[in-house]
This record gives structure tokens, sequence and C-alpha cells, in this order.
């Protein structure tokens, strides 16, 4: 599985419009901070796992994912993920030293390489394609966006798989 965290805010990822030559439409928005931080797992077999959260992703949400993965999961999970400082926090290394190394197998990515990371490529096709122009009126409104966009995309392994077969690490 390979393991990716991203945030989403109110403001829309702008993409082409319909608009006439020459009218480009203007989205008038207050510039906030408030948004969403997921975290999710993609396997070969194209499935999507996610967890979202109304903050950003912290150790103990880490686990909660983990331990969220390993119940849906039969058998061993080889987990493949970036270097970020949440997936080495204490917390993380205190759940792994108690036993989940049983059936967790890390392997880390190399440093500055989004392009091997095939996440980055849901993250990258849930805002273009899925949520692209869509301007939300505050955080439960991207939410209910962001879980729709997501359970479209479940539906769509091709994509998915799409996705890790892009990176040229394996071929699905």
């Amino acid at each position: 599985m390979f393991v990716d965290e991203s945030g989403f805010y109110l403001l829309p990822m702008v993409v082409r419009t319909y608009a006439p030559i020459g009218q480009t439409p203007i989205l008038r928005h207050l510039l906030t901070y408030a948004h969403l931080s997921a975290i999710s797992a993609i396997t070969p077999h194209g499935k999507l796992y996610t967890m979202v959260k109304d903050r950003s992703i912290k150790g103990p949400d880490v686990v909660c994912f983990l331990k969220h993965l390993l119940q849906h999961n039969t058998g061993k999970l080889l987990i493949i993920w970036d270097g970020a400082t949440i997936h080495r926090s204490k917390v993380v290394k205190a759940f792994l030293a108690n036993g989940a190394t049983e059936r967790i197998l890390l392997e880390r990515l190399p440093g500055y390489a989004p392009e091997l990371n095939p996440d980055e490529g849901i993250w990258n096709y849930l805002k273009r394609v899925e949520l692209k122009n869509v301007a939300c009126r505050d955080v439960a409104h991207l939410r209910d966006e962001l879980r729709k966009a997501i359970a479209r995309l479940r539906h769509k392994t091709r994509v998915i798989r799409g996705c890790i077969t892009q990176t040229g690490l394996i071929t699905c």
C-alpha cells in the first residue's frame, strides 16, 4: 500500500472553464486557513482507504489509520510512504514497537521524490478532476464534497491503478 497525506482548503482548485473567451469568471472568496487534512492508502488492486480530519494529521491519527488498515486487510501489509515527520513520531514508533511490526512492514520513499508516490496522483485527481472549480461555503460543505469525490473515485479502480503504474514502480 502507498500512503500519503494532503490538505484541502475552501479556496477552489481553479481549472479550465466554459466561460466565453475573454470573460474569465471571478470567484470572490474570503481567504481563510480553514481546511481538511486527509490521509489515504491505495493498493495495486485499485482499493482506496481514507481518513479525513478537520485539522492537520498528527502522529496519533497515523496510528489510528494504520489500525484501520489492519482491520480491513488480513495478512501482512507493506506500507510505502514518504519521510514526513509524522511517520517518524514517537506515537508511531511506540505503536510499531508494541507488536505492529508483526503485520506491518514500512518502507520509505526517497526524499524529494513525489513523482514516485502514486498517492500524489490520487490527490491531484481529487483536486483537479473531482473537485475542480468547487467553491465551498465552509468546512462542513468541503467535507461533504470531499466525501462524495472520494466515493466516486473508489469506483474508478482504473484511475487508482493508473496512478501506481504511472510511477513505474510496479505494473498493475
